[in-house]
């Protein structure tokens, strides 16, 4: 069936619209988040395209953010602003999941919610592509995950008001478009699209098609550009990154072997390897180990397993044994030191029986996986499971409570207190008062850090330790003064490796936000986590100066900090008080002297007052 292409609807013309590129001066790589992107303000006259706001809701993989990131950066680029207000928007461009049923019903939602306030609307991403005909769709633009590229078009003629469709799959987007990366020091660079599989239960695979892999040359160009615009980790992105280049005479190993020799020998800036079904790894384990184990690559991956069950993977169409499955576990926790592996579980796939859940149980406890994202089936329309047979609904979530138990009865990062680790630091935590930084097996550490620090790589004591990240101590900020390129040989052994790293100790966490159900990496609503962020940001900001980082410090030390990780969910750390210590005394100093000022400067005024009469 062909898609709909340039399709204008209720602007009582036949003719198609006038499409307009945006000016060849405006477009560039890496446009900023300035104050353009902050700062809201009012549209001069809907006549004049350019000067509109524009609000981006994103759901879905980081492969969906990159999306985003670069509609903002080609809208920027022309003249829009950008806003996370939507009440002051003039249009809404929402950027859609498919693969769970939640994520549609939030677009619907708030799509919903757009219509009522009279807002344009622009609907990007998977659901548009997959399924094009929906009743929530009708009468919106929306756009294909290949034409992101012609995103200031469609905005342009919607706002005129006309209905715009571009779904029609061509070559693949460029990667030197320009983009407003939602964290200045994070990369997301997606190395193919589409996949080679046919999961039963997969809907990305109608909307993102057959397996299209960028060439070597343009990801290596992508990567110097990033890191000359001061990127500090690049988080290579796909529908499966196991299957690069298979369709283009490649393969994953080359494409990482050319990544690393671009990255600064010092490792200012990491690389990581995105999710990757075991099939198309086996055949490389010793290569991809190989390259976990350099220095400038974080030593973690994350591998969907689904289930523990065979039969459950042959319905599934999985193309892997459990056999399989554990042989890349296996391996590659050999080869590479402290290696860290996270996975996906889908409790009550239709047919699965009692026996082949308590196979999945058995199989995550044997490994106690540091990250286990669980989901419970969702059929999607459209794909053979839906017309499978499904488990009662209460036994599904009774599964995936259990094995949510089991999972959450792990410590995965016992016996790391008075460890020192090499920290790379790129976020602000949710709290306002931590910075988020990785270890090298991407273990989550939360300082107390000035704000300079964000972008630097640091080695930090780990003070303690909570189920799901750590908390540090910065003892020491490594300076970055090579800008030659990474090691040509990639690391054989552990001296090399301890180069640039101290190692990792057993357990760890990646922030990955909630991950997709077909095991697309880092699925989840982003714009949630990110407008925590921005909260979080906001905050910090007022608490730049020494006063406001003693304040932080204290916070820390005497009261319980909630941390919020990328993917949204909130999690406590409790912090023991301790007595009198430096900072206690000089705050209660500060605070004396600032009480016996006041009484000063009131008796002061009541004798002046007293005087007078």
């Amino acid at each position: 069936m062909e898609d709909i292409e340039d399709l204008l609807a209720g602007s009582g013309s036949a003719t198609p619209p006038g499409f307009r590129l945006p000016l060849a001066a405006a477009v560039g790589v890496g446009v900023g988040v300035g104050s353009k992107r902050n700062k809201l303000s009012s549209s001069p006259s809907p006549a004049i395209p350019g000067t509109q706001t524009i609000y981006i809701k994103t759901f879905g993989c980081s492969h969906n953010q990159s999306d985003s990131e670069y509609m903002a950066g080609q809208l920027s680029a022309f003249g829009y602003s950008l806003s996370d207000n939507p009440d002051q928007a003039d249009l809404w461009l929402i950027n859609t999941c498919t693969v769970k049923s939640p994520s549609q019903s939030a677009m619907d939602t708030i799509i919903t919610k757009g219509k009522s306030s009279n807002k344009p609307l622009v609907v990007a991403g998977c659901v548009p592509q997959g399924s094009r005909y929906l009743k929530e769709l009708e009468g919106i633009s929306i756009v294909g995950v290949q034409q992101i590229d012609r995103v200031v078009e469609i905005v342009e003629e919607t706002l005129k008001g006309h209905e715009v469709r571009l779904l029609t799959r061509k070559t693949l987007p460029a990667l030197d478009l320009p983009k407003v990366r939602k964290n200045k020091f994070v990369e997301i660079l997606p190395i193919n699209v589409g996949c080679l599989g046919a999961c039963t239960y997969c809907k990305t695979k109608h909307a993102r098609g057959h397996l299209g892999s960028y060439t070597i040359d343009s990801l290596v160009g992508r990567v110097k550009s990033v890191i000359s615009d001061g990127v500090k980790e690049i988080w290579l992105s796909s529908e499966d990154t196991g299957a690069y280049g298979r369709d283009i005479g490649v393969n994953l190993p080359t494409l990482l072997k050319a990544l690393v020799e671009e990255l600064p020998a010092d490792a200012s800036t990491m690389l990581r390897i995105g999710m990757t079904n075991p099939p198309y790894i086996l055949e490389h384990l010793k290569e991809i180990a190989e390259i976990l184990r350099h220095p400038c690559v974080y030593s973690f991956l994350h591998v969907p397993v689904q289930s523990g069950s065979d039969t459950v993977l042959t319905a599934m169409n999985r193309e892997y044994t459990v056999s399989e499955f554990r042989t890349v576990v296996d391996t590659l926790t050999e080869l590479v030191p402290e290696m860290q592996i996270a996975t996906d579980i889908i409790c009550g796939f239709p047919g699965e029986t009692d026996e082949d859940f308590v196979q999945t149980v058995d199989l995550v406890k044997d490994y106690k996986f540091p990250q286990v994202h669980i989901s419970q089936f969702y059929p999607r329309p459209g794909t053979p499971a839906a017309r499978m047979k499904k488990v009662p609904s209460n036994v599904v979530k009774r599964r995936s409570r259990e094995l949510t138990n089991v999972f959450e009865s792990f410590t995965p990062y016992s016996g790391m207190e008075g460890k020192v680790e090499r920290i790379w630091i790129t976020d602000i935590a949710s709290d306002g008062i931590h910075l988020v930084g990785h270890t090298k097996g991407y273990i989550q550490v939360l300082v107390l850090a000035p704000d300079h620090m964000l972008g630097a790589s640091a080695m930090a004591k780990i003070t303690s330790v909570g189920r799901w990240s750590v908390f540090g101590e910065v003892i020491e900020t490594i300076d970055h003064v090579s800008d030659s390129k990474a090691l040509n040989k990639l690391v054989p052994d552990r001296d090399l490796h301890s180069l640039c790293v101290n190692p990792a100790k057993p357990g760890g966490f990646s922030e990955d936000p909630e991950s997709c159900a077909c095991g697309s990496d880092i699925c989840c609503s982003i714009d949630k986590s990110d407008a925590s962020r921005g909260n979080a940001v906001q905050q910090n900001q007022n608490n730049r100066n020494l006063v406001g980082w003693i304040l932080r410090k204290r916070e820390h030390l005497h009261k319980k900090v909630e941390s919020e990780l990328a993917s949204g969910s909130v999690k406590k750390h409790e912090r023991k008080m301790k007595k009198w210590d430096f900072v206690d005394k000089v705050l209660l100093g500060g605070i004396s002297i600032s009480i016996f000022t006041i009484i000063a400067l009131v008796a002061a005024l009541a004798f002046r007052v007293i005087w007078s009469q």
